[in-house]
């Protein structure tokens, strides 16, 4: 039988599929142009395709700061279960 040990800093696995949830919208969304392949409404004499756009890219920007947030923590935690030091652990 083999010896399966609990990481200590618990499994990053979880967290993993997090930045994967928060990163298909910014893939997927853009993809699906039916739904933005229109004219109206207008927002400020910008028709809806034009502003959706740049709503978009603001959205995935978000989307994507919030998901490295994470896998940065899923890093440190499959570093610190492997006994791999991180950077700013002990001296430099």
């Amino acid at each position: 039988m083999t010896d399966v040990r609990r990481p200590e800093g618990g499994s990053s696995r979880g967290l993993w599929a997090v930045v994967l949830v928060l990163l298909a919208p910014a893939v997927v969304v853009p993809l699906l142009v039916p739904l933005y392949d229109k004219a109206g409404p207008a927002l400020w004499g910008f028709p809806f395709f034009y502003w959706f756009q740049f709503a978009l890219i603001l959205g995935s920007a978000f989307l994507t700061v919030t998901a490295f947030l994470f896998a940065r923590e899923a890093t440190r935690r499959d570093r610190a279960a492997r006994g791999v030091r991180t950077r700013g652990e002990g001296d430099r």
